[in-house]
């Protein structure tokens, strides 16, 4: 009786106690005020499945007010205070919500609100409401990505317990008129600041920023900061995680930095200039080796971009917690330490374009996490990868761009174990052989680019079982054969390149089948037939179509008739085509005029056998090639502002410039060259575009004077008017063109003196007033540092007098040294349209050549045909560079100085129909890379030097020199002058040059002799340049693969 008692005792009480418990634990329910708060918020935004891009995001508010009895506790996104039952937690991230936020919102009056997340919403672009400030209870804030823009609004200032304030996104919010020193300054208590993306415009990080002793979280990417990395960053002892790229810091990276002992998160990546070249650096002796002893706790190391230049340490392997590696475009040298396998947690390994050689080490096979490799860009060699065997996570491999011996393809089968990949680069590893049948196991793969190897045979058949590809590229193979119909197959395609192949037959029509195909490169094969452009145009995805160098007819479609007016309304209505490039067809007929009505941004027609445009157009794209064709007419151009890249050089057009190239404030290239254009330059020319920066309109008829009015502030860097009818002065409005690296006004008739006011244009490399009617003395230079990059300059057939400008040889620098391993050319490019390289013709050694890019290398004078006298000054032979020198037709006097033989790289030197006398100086043997010499129609005297290259010139180089003696003269020399045989020091020139030679010839006989006699008597050398471009994007996909000019 008693044990009951007990125990039913026992059951009383512990009943009361789970009934106490019962009743202190249940949470009251939601405030009627905050509930109507959250409802009427609800209401005020809309839901939209665009306005959250995480793909698994849905309407979290969808449902409020139908869950938990109508609590809003149990909403889903609310949570409460379970003690007082406010709302002290709202989280609708990734809700679908769409609209504004205004300040008297009703989200303002959950003044309890401790945690408060809205990101990934779409608000607009709508201002960050300045009713913010009413919950001042916020310790967590984070309004990421959710499309709020302008400043951030002061009133943010007065969360001042925030702990975690995360306002990244797009680059649509500002931090300018309220500062981030003021923000550091009133937000002390915070542990992660993310403000990423948010335009902060600084010229310095503050020094305040270290004032939060409690950061653990900082990231500042992409926020336009500039200067100098602050070296008091290291007190911020707490920092875990930080991120400053994607900005423009530049100089060395603090040491002080790396006292930063908790770090597991680094980047500083893609700290470049506007142009895209980085800024910082880790160069200190042991820079990189002393980051990775110190910072031993990192997950995440990205230094894209710095300049490091040292090889990597092999301490590197100590960083056992390390998962992302990233050490893309570092300078770095050397060999892959075999410690990198010791990362076995790496999932992401990027050592990209540095110079790294030698093999793979064995131990990147421990590597069994790694999901991103690649190694592209260096010069890494050996006959076997099979270390990556192991590597059966990963997703994304690329060995593009190195010096793999691998054999035929058959030595990659070690590929087929890879079978989680969907990212394949093996461009330019030597691959020979056919595509390799290992391929087909990889039935993952989206992207698969083997581009530039020695890939034979054709296209295989069972390729077209990769059905998720979405990017395919064979460019630059030896690939033969038709392309497969089946390869209609292959429906995700977004990207096919199959350019640069030997490719034959035509283009199949199941081409029609590839729907998402946005770029399609068929340029540089051998197809045929007659293919309908209604055919690529109904590809409602593509927007690039590249077709050029190929044997393809599109007559059909460049007439008027019936088809073409049902084709106009196809295209107009549809299509999405961007770029267009038809070149180096047998294209002929009329150019259509809906051809202009597509809205292309480029499109290319040169070399073709166009002769007319069906009718002018109305708008013109951004980029037009229309050379070398055989248009006749007037010029096209449109009243609309549209083209930047305007080339149409190489035609028959006739007629004057219109003044409607007044209205093209966009253009950046113009090449009118080679036409029968006439009639007087629009003095607009030099001042109507602020982008212009090449004019081209040598070789046509234009006369009167150069126009006056070349602003202050033009990006001008190439001019030539050469081989027109132009006359009167050189505008002194030139010396506004301080970018100016090219300028020919060769034949012409200008009547002016030296423009000595031109050396002062800082960066002028080739200067051409050739066959003018220039006079008068060349003055000395008003300083030494006159004409300082100057290369290439010709005063020939003009009427200087006086002495040779021996002043301006010491001025000009550029001509002084001359680094043979620092090899550059002349070019334009820019980041959107193309690449376009400066070239160049003339005569040198008595040929024609054509310099189809001009070099550094290039360095020469031509002061030939003039009335200069004097001696021939000693100070040329400072100009060590030079490689042509023409002081021909003159009246020269005295003997050639001996220090010529100091002009080691000189190929070719003209001194012939002058007054010299004196002997030939028997140092000029030295001369090995001499392959012209010519001193006719001189009063020399004694032996010809012998040895080396002079063994090689024939008697025309000393004719009319009736005291020279020696071979290969018939006369021969007394005792007293024998010459003396100089030691041979070689023959070959230790440069070499692509040359185009034109057949110009040293052989006798009538017709060569007049044609010779001509050259010697007029001195009319032939200068022309030629510009020609295609867009980057193909540029960069070709990694510079350069079209033949025809």
């Amino acid at each position: 009786m008693g044990s009951s008692s007990s125990f039913f005792t026992f059951m009383y009480l512990s009943f009361l106690l789970f009934s106490f418990q019962l009743t202190s634990s249940r949470q009251p329910p939601c405030h009627d005020k905050e509930h109507s708060a959250l409802l009427r918020f609800k209401e005020s935004l809309s839901i939209e499945k665009f306005a959250s891009g995480d793909p698994s995001a849905y309407s979290k508010t969808g449902l409020w007010n139908l869950e938990g009895n109508g609590d809003c506790c149990s909403w889903d996104g609310v949570e409460c205070d379970e003690e007082t039952g406010y709302v002290i937690k709202l989280d609708l991230s990734s809700s679908c919500l769409y609209g504004s936020i205004n300040s008297t919102s009703t989200l303002f009056h959950l003044v309890h609100l401790q945690w408060l997340s809205l990101a990934d919403n779409d608000f607009n672009f709508s201002k960050i409401p300045s009713g913010i400030m009413n919950l001042s209870s916020l310790l967590h804030l984070n309004l990421s990505d959710s499309h709020f823009s302008g400043q951030i609004p002061p009133e943010m200032l007065q969360l001042s317990k925030l702990e975690s304030l995360d306002l990244s996104g797009y680059y649509q919010l500002q931090l300018q008129q309220l500062d981030l020193k003021s923000l550091v300054e009133k937000l002390t208590n915070l542990k992660v600041l993310d403000l990423s993306g948010v335009n902060i415009s600084s010229s310095l990080l503050p020094e305040v920023l270290t004032n939060l002793s409690s950061l653990e979280f900082l990231s500042l990417r992409y926020c336009n900061l500039e200067g100098t990395i602050s070296s008091s960053l290291h007190k911020l002892y707490n920092l875990i995680h930080l991120d400053l790229s994607v900005n423009h810091f530049w100089g060395q990276i603090p040491s002080e930095m790396l006292e930063l002992s908790q770090l597991e998160y680094l980047d500083l990546s893609r700290n470049e200039d506007s142009e895209g070249h980085p800024l910082l650096q880790l160069r200190r002796p042991g820079g990189l080796r002393s980051l990775v002893d110190k910072l031993t706790n990192l997950k995440w190391l990205d230094l894209d971009g710095v300049n490091i230049s040292s090889s990597i340490p092999n301490s590197l392997g100590n960083l056992s917690s390390l998962t992302h590696l990233s050490l893309y475009g570092c300078n770095l040298q050397g060999t892959i330490p075999s410690s990198i396998g010791s990362l076995t947690k790496l999932v992401h390994l990027d050592i990209s374009y540095n110079n790294f050689w030698g093999e793979l080490p064995t131990s990147i096979a421990n590597l069994g996490s790694l999901q991103v490799l690649d190694l592209s860009i260096n010069r890494l060699s050996g006959q076997t990868l099979s270390s990556l065997n192991n590597l059966t996570r990963l997703d994304t491999l690329k060995l593009s761009y190195n010096n793999f011996s691998s054999g035929n393809s058959s030595s990659w089968s070690w590929i087929a174990k890879q079978t989680k990949l969907t990212l394949l680069s093996l461009s330019g590893v030597n691959l020979a052989g056919e595509i390799p049948f290992c391929l087909l196991n990889l039935t993952h793969l989206s992207h698969l680019d083997m581009g530039y190897n020695q890939l034979t045979g054709s296209i295989p058949f069972w390729l077209m079982n990769l059905n998720r590809l979405s990017s395919l590229n064979f460019g630059s193979n030896l690939l033969i054969g038709q392309i497969p119909s089946d390869i209609s197959n292959l429906t995700q395609l977004n990207h096919l390149d199959l350019s640069s192949n030997q490719l034959q037959g035509p283009i199949p029509s199941s081409f029609l089948g590839l729907n998402n195909l946005n770029t399609l490169d068929l340029s540089s094969n051998n197809l045929s037939g007659t293919k309908e452009l209604e055919m690529f145009l109904q590809l409602k995805s593509l927007r690039s179509l590249y077709l050029s160098s190929n044997r393809l007819s599109l007559l059909s479609n460049f007439t008027v008739n019936t088809s073409s007016h049902k084709f106009q309304n196809l295209s107009l209505g549809s299509s999405k085509l961007d770029q267009l490039d038809l070149s180096s067809n047998n294209i002929s007929g009329k150019i259509p005029g809906w051809l202009f009505n597509l809205s292309l941004a480029y499109l290319n027609l040169s070399h073709n056998l166009l002769t007319a445009f069906d009718q002018q157009p109305t708008v013109l794209p951004l980029m037009l090639d229309l050379s070398f064709n055989k248009l006749q007419g007037p010029l096209p151009i449109s009243s609309i502002s549209t083209v930047v890249y305007y080339i149409v050089s190489n035609n028959n057009l006739s007629g004057e410039l219109s003044p409607l190239i007044c209205y093209q404030n966009s253009l950046q290239v113009l090449d009118l060259s080679n036409n029968s254009l006439s009639g007087k330059l629009p003095q607009c020319l030099g001042n109507f575009s602020y982008s212009l920066s090449m004019i081209n309109l040598q070789n046509n008829k234009f006369r009167g004077s150069i126009p006056q009015t070349f602003m202050d502030g033009t990006k001008l860097r190439m001019i030539d008017l050469s081989n027109n009818m132009l006359e009167g002065k050189i505008p002194r409005s030139l010396a506004n063109c301080t970018m100016l690296e090219f300028l020919d006004l060769g034949n012409n008739k200008i009547n002016d003196t030296f423009p000595s006011w031109i050396g002062n244009l800082p960066n002028l490399v080739v200067f051409n007033l050739q066959s003018n009617k220039l006079y008068g003395a060349i003055e000395e230079p008003k300083s030494d540092f006159e004409f300082p990059k100057l290369q290439i300059i010709d005063l020939s057939n003009n009427r200087f007098t006086g002495k040779l400008p021996s002043k301006y040889f010491e001025c000009w620098n550029a001509m002084k040294v001359v680094d043979a391993s620092q090899l550059a050319y002349m070019m334009k490019s820019t980041s959107d349209y193309g690449v376009y390289d400066y070239s160049l013709r003339m005569i040198n050694k008595g040929i024609e050549i054509e310099y189809v890019m001009i070099s550094n290398m290039l360095v020469s004078i031509y002061l030939s045909n003039n009335r200069f006298e004097g001696e021939i000054p000693s100070s040329i032979s400072i100009l060590q560079g030079l490689r042509y020198l023409n002081l021909s037709n003159n009246r020269l006097i005295g003997s050639i100085p001996p220090s010529l033989a100091n002009l080691t790289v000189l190929e070719s030197l003209d001194l012939s129909n002058n007054s010299l006398s004196g002997q030939i100086p028997p140092q000029l043997v030295k001369l090995t890379p001499l392959a012209s010499f010519n001193v006719s129609y001189n009063n020399f005297t004694g032996p010809i030097p012998h040895g080396a290259q002079f063994d090689t010139f024939d008697n025309m180089s000393y004719e009319g020199n009736p005291r020279l003696c020696g071979p290969p003269l018939s006369r021969k020399c007394g005792n007293s002058e024998l010459p003396q045989k100089a030691d041979d020091e070689g023959s070959e020139s230790p440069f070499a040059f692509g040359w185009k030679v034109v057949a110009i010839g040293y052989a006798s006989g009538l017709i060569i002799g007049v044609v010779l006699g001509h050259v010697f008597c007029t001195r009319k050398y032939e200068w022309f340049v030629k510009i020609f471009g295609m867009p980057l994007k193909k540029i960069e996909r070709k990694m510079g693969r350069r079209r033949d000019t025809k």
